[in-house]
C-alpha cells in the first residue's frame, strides 16, 4: 500500500477550482494508479477532514511544438474532493482565497 503523500502529489490551484473550495471542494494531482477509496483515505490522513465524495478524472496529454519537433505532454491524473459539511476546511487553500 502507497504512502498517502505518494497518493497526493500536489494541489491544484486555479480560478475554478479556487470557486470551489468556498463549498469545500478541492482538486489535487493524484498518482495514476490511484483509486477514489485511496485518495479519500490520503486526504484524510493528510489533512485531517472528513471526505464525502471523490471524482477521478484521467486528463489526456496535450500535442505540443518545440520548434520543429512535436512531442506530448505527460498524461495525469485529477481528484476532486468533497468534504462534509461538519468538517473543517483545508488551510493551505484558505491562504489563497
Amino acid at each position: 500500500m502507497k504512502l498517502a503523500q505518494e497518493i497526493i502529489l500536489k494541489p491544484i490551484i486555479t480560478e475554478k477550482s479556487m470557486a470551489g473550495a468556498e463549498a469545500k471542494k478541492y482538486t489535487f494531482k493524484v498518482a495514476k494508479d490511484a483509486t477514489k477509496i485511496d485518495v479519500a483515505r490520503a486526504v484524510e490522513e493528510i489533512y485531517g477532514v472528513e471526505v464525502v465524495k471523490v471524482n477521478t478524472v484521467n486528463v489526456r496529454g496535450k500535442k505540443r511544438r518545440y520548434g520543429r519537433f512535436e512531442g506530448t505532454t505527460p498524461s495525469w491524473k485529477k481528484a476532486t474532493v468533497t468534504l462534509s459539511a461538519k468538517s473543517k476546511s483545508i488551510e493551505f487553500f484558505e491562504g489563497m482565497m
